[in-house]
């Protein structure tokens, strides 16, 4: 049995993730802090069990490593590292400066390299594995009252990106994910489900019908594909649409500069704080 690592899996792309991998028969250990989501999540799986941890503790890491050889036999094929946070605060404000810069890099960088660096002895030893880091569209295009956010997604991207180039030899892949902006129950999106690139519709079925945030739908295969319910953004002149939804897009040159394969990941989904 093929064993993997997921962290933030209490909900959103973590929780996804390890309910896919569960059913193509993996062994899953999943991670967060909320360890009565771990514990209901893992009752429900056939092959999971938990530990429950802040990533940013000083012991994380340690505690994991710890029970991936008790309950893997010292094996590990795949570490998912999906675990993050955001704020959204314009730099000078109160509540952003760099304390707020300095608390999300925590979480979504430091973390991800302190526990890559107690794993990847043992991914090396397992390998064929892989590593797959979770930032997303803005760790290549910046937005306003995001810099934090952005920081801890290019930094994770230029990361990983060497990374890759780095363990290629030892057998190691390394994946970066760039997923869109997503409206999920840690990132609610509100303020850009507001925006004119983002506006809602409403389906045709008739008056009362829900409004859909565009991305939010399935998507259709083909040129000129359509999510259900509504038209897809359009990308911007030079680029592309993002991985994981229609509305937000990245420069092609810059993503035809990486050596970092990207992952397709199931839609409608996206990172969640742990």
């Amino acid at each position: 049995m093929r064993t993997a690592v997921v962290t933030g899996a209490s909900s959103g792309i973590g929780e996804a993730t390890a309910r896919r991998l569960d059913r193509d028969g993996w062994g899953v250990l999943i991670v967060a802090r909320r360890e009565d989501r771990l514990q209901a999540l893992a009752a429900e799986l056939a092959h999971a069990s938990f530990v429950a941890a802040d990533l940013t503790d000083p012991d994380a890491p340690r505690r994991i490593a710890d029970a991936v050889k008790d309950r893997f036999d010292g094996r590990l094929e795949l570490l998912v590292n999906n675990a993050g946070t955001s704020k959204r605060a314009r730099f000078g404000d109160e509540d952003g400066g760099y304390a707020t810069v300095r608390r999300i890099m925590e979480v979504n960088f430091d973390a991800v390299v302190r526990l890559t660096e107690d794993l990847l002895p043992i991914l090396r030893r397992s390998a064929p594995s892989s590593i797959v880091n979770v930032a997303s569209v803005a760790g290549r295009v910046a937005y306003p009252r995001g810099g934090a956010y952005s920081a801890s997604k290019f930094a994770l991207a230029g990361w990983s990106e060497a990374l890759q180039q780095e363990e290629a030899a030892h057998g190691v892949h390394v994946g970066l994910v760039l997923p869109g902006f997503i409206a999920t129950e840690g990132f609610p999106q509100d303020d850009l489900t507001r925006d004119r690139p983002c506006r809602t519709g409403r389906k045709a079925r008739g008056r009362g019908a829900p409004r859909i945030p565009r991305g939010a739908g399935p998507a259709r295969r083909g040129p000129g594909a359509r999510t259900q319910g509504h038209r897809s953004a359009r990308p911007r002149r030079g680029g592309r649409v993002g991985a994981a939804v229609g509305v937000a897009a990245f420069p092609r040159k810059r993503a035809e500069q990486t050596n970092v394969r990207r992952v397709s990941l199931e839609r409608g989904i996206a990172p969640e704080p742990e």
